[in-house]
């Protein structure tokens, strides 16, 4: 071991980050890099460095760490369609999370949730609607998953070409999404096709073009290797194939399942072998401490293995500015902006933007505020936890459905409410028996009143992760068995529509509900919306917003219309693959006002492999208000010489409309979107005919606005 210098380079901040971490390695002794092969840092009290925590969460706002603004659920964010707008929310949680960080510092607070290398965002597929943690997705399609995630990942990693203001993690590397209480066993294998054209499209998105400094492992195995050792996933594809430079980390307790669950390694020595030289550069758990040691002692592991691991990690945290004196140039972020008015401002207009305007039959929605009576009624109409989702922070302050709407309704108008049944069909006891459900007090609210707003849908206690408290309220370990309501909140709701009253129906939570539609007059999808998503919602209510969230799920008629949950194979699967007609399609979306679309082209009819083109089109506002619209293309393979989605989102864009105003709208097509893959995963250019849409939601919709047109690649 050296003796530290009076001045060391890798305190020299002018100095190559290479060159300072080679210093500091070289500084190191083998028992200082042991320690550090894992998540818990401590400090090195010789060289003057602090301990560091890695394990920090900021999945829609800082998480586990007091107060902070809660932005809208992934989920909802993504419904947005509006990735510029996701990328001023990540600016700001950056912007809290170095706050924190440094304030905490400055108490000499270095523990959990503390850090600046956060595990965000969850990029998988939402291939399946009853996985319980498809609500932290950005939803079913690669392409609006990839616009989505490199813009929360760029927002959060902020613009300095040498300095990250906060380290973003994608997750969970790879085809990971459920079943939840199998993914410690599980053993994936999707087809080469499926896995190049539908799981990895947004992790190399994250990597390529976002430079993503951190990728976490998955639970599973994929092909028969533990995810988190996977020469394949670690080394071929994401460090040769794609050219990743930062860190990898298992995702919590992984290194436990290889031996424990997965059994491909013999016990916790060979587990920490076969994870650091396949790829893997830090634990998050704790197996390092049983393994590591006789690891090394018995030649499975050298020091030269950990030095390559730590070059990886440390490489992130000299860019995070952890070895500078001053703290690089994000440390003067002031506390005052946790929970700012124009953080709380950013979650309101997110959740405006994330709502979902499913249905308006006769055109009940926008309600009048001269109304006499409005019944608001169901368990998530005045329920914080419907706000917040999960992998959560504290809000300052929280505006529920009921309260948004009493603070938005006119003096005249009497708001009754009545909570109607408890949100699942558990019974709910107190001192003198089970609790009332309150059926016949929310019939009599509906029937004296003009309007029936009904508050249903799931809450994080009904979708979550495997082994979250949170989601205890379920047996299928986070997931969902079906995608009906709770029988409760069916009978709720079959009793108010028996009244006559219309019903707009609000239906929170993170993923698809079926059998429902059909009751209700008018329906809005508000997922989690955050903080502020009473407010958002009472606007949109009101007529005070137009709602113009698109769906980035397909809702399907039911849960018969889904593959067995167990099988990865994408056939049958998302608007891109299944045969049936769903409830509602991937992209729909209605709006207060309507749009027109004229004068479709293409910049040229035909191309050569490997070219792009430009679609343009005039998008008209031929209603009465003003509103957004999300202009989407998408793509049909017409001759395809291998299996093909039946049609695929190639490009879109959010423009806002005043009434009668047009606007030339262009989306640039890349040449991936002509690309499709052979039965062994390897990329061609198709030839042939090709079919474009561009409109306002997914050509398997029906009535859905739009044009088609055609070009020919050779």
């Amino acid at each position: 071991m050296n003796k530290p210098p009076e001045h060391p380079v890798f305190r020299d901040p002018s100095r190559p980050v290479s060159e300072r971490v080679e210093h500091l390695l070289g500084l190191l002794s083998l028992e200082e890099k042991k320690a550090w092969m894992t998540h818990n840092w401590p400090g090195i009290e010789r060289l003057g460095i602090p301990a560091y925590s890695w394990l920090n969460e900021c999945l829609h706002g800082v998480a586990r760490a007091g107060t902070a603004t809660v932005f809208p659920q992934a989920i909802g964010m993504a419904a947005s369609w509006n990735p510029g707008l996701m990328r001023r929310v990540a600016t700001a949680i950056a912007d809290e999370a170095r706050a924190k960080h440094h304030e905490s510092a400055r108490m000499g607070d270095r523990g959990l949730y503390k850090g600046l290398t956060f595990y965000s965002p969850n990029i998988n597929i939402f291939r399946d609607a009853r996985w319980g943690r498809g609500h932290e997705t950005y939803g079913e399609d690669p392409w609006l998953t990839a616009q989505m995630a490199m813009a929360f990942i760029s927002g959060l990693q902020g613009d300095d070409p040498d300095y990250l203001k906060v380290a973003a993690c994608a997750k969970h590397f790879a085809v990971h999404s459920g079943p939840e209480s199998q993914r410690m066993t599980f053993d994936v294998w999707p087809s080469h096709r499926d896995l190049r054209e539908t799981y990895l499209p947004a992790f190399r998105a994250a990597v390529r073009e976002a430079k993503v400094a951190s990728v976490m492992a998955a639970y599973n195995r994929l092909y028969g290797d533990p995810c988190c050792a996977s020469r394949l996933l670690l080394e071929e594809i994401l460090r040769k194939e794609w050219g990743f430079e930062g860190f990898v980390v298992s995702d919590g307790g992984g290194f436990d399942f290889v031996h424990g669950n997965h059994m491909v390694s013999c016990g916790p020595a060979e587990t920490v072998a076969m994870s650091f030289r396949n790829g893997c550069d830090m634990e998050l758990g704790n197996v390092c401490e049983k393994g590591l040691g006789a690891a090394l002692e018995r030649g499975l592991l050298t020091a030269a293995d950990l030095d390559r691991c730590l070059r990886h990690s440390l490489t992130i945290l000299f860019r995070l500015g952890f070895f500078d004196a001053d703290g690089g140039p994000y440390a003067a972020t002031p506390y005052r902006v946790v929970g700012c008015r124009e953080h709380r401002e950013l979650a309101l207009e997110m959740a405006r933007q994330s709502l979902v305007l499913i249905k308006n039959e006769n055109r009940l929605l926008p309600l009048s505020r001269d109304l006499a009576n409005v019944a608001v009624i169901g368990p998530n109409a005045d329920s914080r936890a419907v706000l917040i989702g999960n992998y959560n922070g504290i809000p300052a302050r929280q505006i529920t459905a009921l309260q948004g709407i009493q603070d938005l309704a006119g003096e005249a108008t009497r708001i009754w409410f009545a909570q109607g049944c408890d949100l699942t069909d558990k019974p709910v006891f107190f001192a003198f028996g089970p609790k009332e459900r309150n059926l016949s007090e929310a019939v009599a609210a509906a029937k004296r009143s003009a309007v029936a707003i009904l508050c249903l849908g799931l809450d994080p206690t009904m979708e979550g992760e495997n082994g979250d408290p949170e989601a205890d309220e379920t047996d299928a370990g986070g997931d969902r068995r079906t995608l009906d309501l709770p029988k409760s909140q069916q009978e709720l709701l079959r009793a108010i529509r028996a009244t006559g009253t219309p019903v707009v129906l609000v239906l929170f939570g993170g993923s698809p509900v079926t059998g429902v539609y059909q009751h209700a007059d008018a329906v809005i999808q508000a997922f989690y919306p955050g903080e502020a998503g009473g407010q958002a919602l009472a606007e949109v209510l009101f007529g005070d917003v137009n709602p113009a969230g698109r769906l980035p799920v397909t809702i399907p008629q039911s849960t018969e219309q889904l593959p067995p949950f167990a099988d990865y194979q994408m056939r049958g699967r998302t608007y891109r693959f299944m045969a049936e007609t769903p409830a509602y399609c991937f992209g729909h979306g209605l709006s207060y006002t309507t749009f027109e679309y004229t004068d479709v082209a293409l910049s040229r009819a035909h191309i050569q492999a490997g070219q792009t083109v430009e679609l343009s089109v005039r998008v008209r506002n031929t209603g009465p208000r003003a509103g957004d619209e999300v202009v989407q293309v998408y793509l049909r393979d017409v001759e395809a010489s291998v299996p093909v989605p039946r049609v695929k989102l190639c490009g879109a864009t959010r423009i806002s409309l005043a009434p009668g105003e047009q606007k030339s709208v262009s989306v640039h097509i890349p040449e991936q979107a002509f690309q499709a893959y052979d039965d062994k995963g390897a990329p061609r250019i198709e030839t042939g005919v090709f079919e474009l849409f561009v409109g306002g939601g997914c050509p398997r919709q029906e009535g859905v606005r739009g044009q088609w047109t055609s070009l020919t690649v050779t």
